[in-house]
């Protein structure tokens, strides 16, 4: 009877141990009611669902828990485990992200689609060495400046104080030794700033610059793709790990399909975005082809500075190679039709 008792009491430990749930704590920096923070509320759904229960996700957004680079570190040390981060934070765990970001390196969403198809296992496989799972890939928006009085030119810009990054030195001093005036700030501070004229340029997104109403305060936008906003959903690879082989397979086929469904139904929601800026007197300006050569052929002049700082000289390389690549291609087929 004591060997039954021993036997029973050991599967009843062995039951409540399959049924422990796995609370994961994913922070981003999208508000509430945005559909980005829509579509991690759908993961979280989701996943809950394909797991009978056991994955539990939290989600802390609007940047309580800090900035992203906040929020890397606090995964780091675990007080955290996921987060929803650009390439603001995903550069803080695998810097050769910057690679994605390079300014005016794309012209639309097909460049974008082409290079990050290309690159993507590369990045990923660099982030899970240093502790990260990538459980998707996604685009915010394109980044347009915004600034409180017009530009036409780059250097238009040396007039005015730019939003950079808080921690991202590199860009920073690219800015100030052209001659640039650069305001490093966390992005939850952003708002302020720009209220009170710490800053008053900024290239951001449209969607993002509505959400936020940063607009209110630089109600010039210069139509111009400055480049893509890319983010990631990434998880520490301690807690995804512990994860049973069967739950990771349901969870990252879930945030994969979530990921596409949110990329095709939000790439064009910065065109609404900008209609709706517009009924609240934002003002645009579309420049010509020759100014916009302008501004790529002075973006060119910073290679030799970004190359093998801002990014690495091997992912620099295979950036301009592949769109060199994209480029050719896209001539070929205007010049057959």
């Amino acid at each position: 009877m004591t060997a039954f008792y021993r036997i029973l009491f050991c599967l009843l430990l062995m039951g409540e141990a399959s049924a422990k749930k796995t609370i994961i704590k994913m922070a981003t920096l999208v508000p509430e009611g945005t559909d980005w923070h829509g579509m991690l509320v759908e993961m979280g759904q989701r996943w809950k669902e394909a797991t009978n229960g056991q994955i539990v996700l939290r989600i802390y957004p609007g940047g309580v828990v800090g900035d992203e680079r906040d929020m890397i570190r606090k995964i780091r040390i675990g007080q955290i485990h996921a987060a929803a981060v650009s390439t603001e934070g995903l550069s803080e765990i695998n810097p050769e992200v910057n690679g994605f970001v390079l300014p005016m390196v794309f012209d639309d969403y097909d460049d974008v689609d082409w290079l990050r198809k290309r690159m993507s296992d590369q990045l990923t496989a660099g982030m899970r060495e240093n502790g990260f799972e990538v459980l998707l890939w996604a685009d915010v928006g394109w980044a347009k400046w915004f600034t409180a009085k017009p530009i036409v030119y780059i250097d238009d810009l040396k007039t005015m104080k730019i939003f950079t990054w808080a921690g991202d030195y590199h860009f920073q001093e690219m800015w100030e030794q052209a001659g640039f005036q650069a305001v490093p700030l966390a992005s939850i501070d952003v708002l302020s700033g720009l209220q009170t004229g710490l800053i008053d340029a900024i290239a951001t997104p449209p969607l993002y610059a509505l959400s936020q109403q940063w607009f209110s305060s630089v109600n010039y936008m210069l139509d111009i793709n400055w480049g893509v906003l890319t983010a990631g959903v990434i998880i520490d690879k301690r807690i995804w790990d512990k994860i049973s082989s069967d739950h990771q397979s349901k969870m990252m086929e879930i945030a994969q399909d979530i990921g596409l469904m949110h990329q095709q139904s939000t790439r064009h929601q910065d065109d609404e975005a900008i209609k709706v800026m517009q009924k609240y007197g934002l003002k645009i300006y579309r420049p010509t082809p020759e100014e916009k050569a302008h501004w790529k052929n002075y973006i060119k002049s910073w290679y030799p500075e970004l190359r093998g700082t801002y990014v690495s000289e091997e992912i620099f390389d295979k950036v301009i190679e592949y769109m060199a690549e994209k480029d050719s291609l896209d001539e070929l087929q205007q010049t057959s039709e």
